[in-house]
């Protein structure tokens, strides 16, 4: 029997643990044949499926989540067309819900999953193609019969996750990428309405011992940054001490997890304050700083615990914390999101992402959608359309702070001066949104240089104060001394003043030395360059 997994990611970045986490428990099996086509959304569906075709699989495997599911069915389609002996098998979060009309609106799927599958998927290859009535054994199954009667059978659990063979032993876990995933804990001990895992009890983890073997196969494989899944990575604040002494074992890598600030201990503070540089980042869960908006959306933790925690983390110069909004939440209003972004500007939050909520399968909150007051898209990515709180157009403006943030807020280059123009302020983060959307430039994929023209020329017609700011941020990116940013940079003949305070690097006479005068008075910042490499960015910097 031959079984083809179909990996469709959303970039190429990206990979599923799905395949090398049902593979590994299985792969001693001889009587499966596995072979796998890998793509992305973005390829060419043809092409796909000519590929599929010429492996004559018996049976198609996937992963269906929100980001490939309309590309995922096209293509599983159009393989049943061609191959209607072989058998459609999918599983993923998109089936964490009712499947019932699914089944019945998509009939080339043969079955789907929910819930986790490294038990039970084993279990249905034994029975793949024997009579329906044994299908029923399978749990967390989903199917027609033979007399196309739904056919439901609950929801899938690992409840020994520990004894799991990892993904990693499996030759289909992808070493290629900028990143893997590590999964250390399964399940949650939060409540939250609008996640998949809201629900997902009980908290299983993985011994210490057991993470120090898999994180010593990455070493080894060369990896630089490591995920780790674990939804509150100190829901439990002495496992979470144990995992970071674990990490520091390993300074090399950059482990990026999931924090919930309200949860920290002083043990746990002290822990963090004391890690190497660059060891961690951060994604502190904070969703909102309405405590209504969190109380609806069952979320455990107070807020002043939470608010607490997320400055300290913020404060931290060893690490970056990465802060999370969501527009949509219930009793969430676009002027509280608007003062939430300065709140978080104001603790000096890494990143500020801004996403709008997505009504999944399978969550409380979208089981109570018409209760809440919630308007949602009915397909892929499910986006809340319209609250009670905030309207169609606010839900866009929201969209379009987002990009405002991504684009100026969350690049390095720009973080610092736009946070200062955010802070100092009040209606800068309005003003500037709507000149962007005036110029028709809000949803472009700007590059570098054209934010920082724009935020120049912005700054030159708005907040002219600002300006000597924007072109400091311009010099020490390495931009064009030609173009407007820099256009008070005097490059010929530079002689340095009897004094000057050093902001960082070293003077040396070889050094192309650059003034940016701030007054007349002949004060201002001096720039050096390197002469002999292409070094575009400069080694030195002064102010006199």
């Amino acid at each position: 029997m031959k079984l083809l997994w179909l990996d469709l990611n959303s970039s190429y970045a990206h990979s599923s643990l799905a395949l090398p986490a049902l593979h590994a428990q299985i792969a001693d099996d001889t009587t499966v044949e596995w072979c796998m086509v890998s793509a992305t959304i973005n390829e060419n569906t043809g092409n796909i499926v000519k590929q599929i075709y010429q492996h004559q699989p018996d049976i198609i495997a996937a992963t269906n989540w929100l980001f490939n599911h309309e590309q995922l069915l096209h293509i599983v389609s159009r393989s049943k067309a061609l191959l209607p002996q072989c058998c459609i098998i999918l599983g993923g979060p998109e089936f964490l819900g009712d499947n019932k009309d699914f089944l019945f609106k998509n009939k080339f799927v043969n079955g789907v999953f929910r819930g986790e599958g490294e038990e039970v998927f084993p279990l249905w290859l034994k029975v793949w193609n024997r009579s329906r009535k044994e299908w029923k054994s399978i749990t967390g199954l989903c199917y027609l019969d033979e007399s196309e009667e739904y056919q439901d059978n609950g929801i899938a659990r690992v409840m020994n996750f520990s004894a799991l063979v990892s993904p990693e032993r499996s030759r289909f876990f992808n070493w290629s990428k900028p990143f893997v995933q590590l999964e250390t804990t399964r399940g949650c001990f939060n409540t939250c309405a609008f996640c998949v895992s809201g629900g997902e009890k009980p908290v299983r983890t993985i011994p210490l011992e057991a993470i120090r073997e898999r994180l010593d196969n990455i070493h080894q494989h060369g990896i630089k940054n490591v995920r780790v899944l674990d939804r509150t990575f100190n829901y439990n604040n002495k496992r979470a001490k144990d995992l970071l002494n674990l990490f520091r074992e390993y300074p090399d890598i950059r482990f990026h997890l999931e924090i919930h600030p309200a949860l920290l201990s002083e043990e746990l503070k002290n822990e963090l304050a004391a890690l190497p540089d660059g060891l961690l980042h951060l994604e502190a869960g904070i969703q909102s700083l309405r405590e209504p908006v969190l109380e609806q959306s069952h979320r455990i933790g107070k807020l002043s615990d939470a608010l607490e925690g997320l400055k300290y983390l913020c404060s931290l110069k060893n690490m970056e914390t990465h802060a999370d909004l969501i527009a949509g939440l219930p009793l969430y209003h676009l002027t509280e999101i608007f003062e939430d972004v300065r709140t978080l500007a104001e603790y000096g939050a890494g990143e500020i992402q801004l996403e709008s909520l997505k009504l999944l399968p399978g969550t409380e909150m979208r089981r109570r959608a018409e209760e809440l007051g919630i308007q949602y898209s009915p397909l892929p990515p499910y986006e809340v359309l319209q609250t009670r709180e905030i309207s169609v157009e606010e839900l866009q403006t929201a969209h379009y702070l987002s990009r405002l943030l991504d684009g100026f807020y969350n690049t390095p280059t720009w973080r610092t001066i736009t946070r200062t123009l955010i802070l100092e302020n009040p209606h800068f983060l309005h003003e500037l949104l709507d000149h962007l959307v005036r110029t028709d430039v809000i949803d472009t994929p700007l590059s570098l240089e054209r934010r920082g023209l724009i935020l120049y020329d912005f700054c030159k017609k708005h907040y002219p104060g600002y300006l000597t700011q924007v072109s400091i941020a311009w010099i020490e990116a390495g931009m064009s001394l030609k173009k407007a940013p820099a256009e008070k940079v005097r490059t010929k003949r530079q002689v340095p003043p009897e004094k000057w305070e050093i902001v960082y690097g070293t003077y040396r006479e070889n050094l192309r030395l650059y003034f940016l005068p701030t007054d007349e008075a002949e004060h201002g910042y001096w720039f050096g360059f390197e002469s002999e490499i292409q070094k575009i960015q400069p080694v030195f910097k002064a102010k006199n």
